[in-house]
């Protein structure tokens, strides 16, 4: 899978269900390790960040594999490994939350410095600040973080800025620490609610995820148990933007729509008509796409995740629009490939400027990272011509079946 090819031109009608939420999954299968007891987690997507998280997990000794297309089943020995190797955790960024399952269930953890996309710094401070709190010694040593339980008591967590996965490894941590945690300016994101409600029917004893102040009250003991992924909120917008930007018709099952208001409120500010029911969204394109101004935050806000796809439709939009990046500082990598394609695109620090109603042309671009991946490919599915693009490792990380998915609903492409 190094190559896809795609024609462009086609618009896009039909039918997409959505898988469940990579983000979502990869922290649920991380806190299994908590639990005594096997932990089953259904709807999570066969993508490669979860066969990397998985392999690692076996590598640590615990048996872990998968029942259905769907379905895993994870059972942690109560000497399960504590050190992650180098060479496996250099593929995955969120190798990260082993640090506060693995320390939570073993009161040790030497857990390498993680990798995946280059988008940008997500330095470890924050976590390493929550877990000393929380009564662990921490040290960074030869690009391991090493983490051994003190005395270990409940204490209250400001975070300087809402950090997902800091909030996450708080959580597992907190959640099997004796005493009352209190973590505030948490991230409030629904993967943290998934988490949440993952760990309290494993018997954790959490309340208020989803703002910004989560109380934890530590026990003794987590079990296993069934548990089912949200949906992915990213393949929701992905979608929804691929039926703005080739000016079709798709509707998106599975879905929970109110994960994806930003990104509904701003594809209606562009031209869009979406309707949304208790579980699905429809989207339907419009001919002529408006400029928007987008700033990315943290949830609520917009995310993120979003902001590389909408780049590609605001290629095609009629009048300037300009998009604020305040999460990651290298989310711009995009630009230069969009460029390639025709886009007039001009990039002053963490502010892009995009000069919308040129056409795109189908060319050789290459993905730099996953949500970029994925925009290049909603790029040429509106371009002119035929696209091939490089380097779609990164796609395959975190979308599930994506080529079969856009294929189903009118699309071209091939995976060379």
């Amino acid at each position: 899978m190094n190559k896809i090819r795609v024609k462009g031109g086609r618009p896009l009608t039909g039918k997409v269900r959505i898988s469940g939420a990579k983000n979502a999954a990869l922290v649920l299968i991380a806190a299994s390790v908590l639990a005594k007891g096997e932990s089953i987690i259904e709807n999570v997507p066969f993508i490669q960040d979860v066969e990397i998280l998985l392999d690692i997990l076996r590598g640590l000794g615990a048996e872990a594999g998968w029942l259905s297309d769907d379905t895993v089943s994870i059972q942690v020995p109560d000497q399960i490994d504590f050190h992650t190797p180098y060479d496996q955790a250099k593929k995955l960024r969120a190798s990260n939350l082993l640090l506060g399952s693995v320390v939570g269930r073993r009161g040790i953890a030497e857990i390498s410095l993680p990798g995946g996309c280059n988008i940008g710094s997500r330095p470890m401070d924050l976590h390493l600040k929550g877990l000393q709190l929380l009564g662990f010694n921490t040290q960074l040593e030869h690009g391991y973080i090493k983490v051994k339980a003190g005395s270990l008591k409940g204490n209250d967590i400001y975070l300087d800025f809402p950090s997902v996965g800091a909030t996450e490894n708080i959580m597992m941590a907190a959640s099997v620490v004796p005493g009352q945690t209190i973590v505030e300016n948490a991230a409030k994101e629904p993967e943290i609610v998934d988490l949440a409600n993952f760990l309290n029917a494993m018997g954790a004893r959490i309340r208020g995820a989803g703002t910004d102040v989560i109380k934890i009250e530590g026990v003794s003991e987590l079990k296993g148990i069934r548990h089912a992924v949200i949906p992915d909120r990213i393949e929701v917008g992905t979608f929804m933007t691929a039926a703005a930007i080739t000016r079709g018709q798709v509707t998106l099952e599975n879905v929970i729509p109110t994960h994806v208001q930003p990104i509904v409120a701003k594809l209606r500010e562009a031209g869009s008509k979406v309707w949304e029911k208790d579980d699905c969204i429809e989207v339907v394109g419009s001919a002529q796409i408006t400029a928007l101004d987008i700033k990315t935050m943290p949830y609520p806000g917009f995310p993120t995740d979003m902001q590389s796809q909408f780049m590609a439709l605001l290629s095609l939009a009629e009048g300037t629009s300009v998009i604020v990046e305040n999460v990651f500082e290298n989310r711009f990598q995009i630009v230069d490939e969009l460029k390639r394609m025709g886009a007039k695109i001009k990039v002053e620090g963490h502010t892009a400027v995009i000069k919308g109603g040129h056409n795109l042309y189908g060319t050789c671009v290459k993905a730099t990272d996953l949500r970029a991946g994925a925009a290049l490919v909603l790029a040429a599915l509106a371009a002119e011509g035929e696209t091939e693009i490089s380097q779609v490792h990164h796609i395959f990380r975190g979308y599930e079946n994506l080529v079969e998915k856009l294929n189903g609903i009118g699309a071209q492409l091939t995976i060379l």
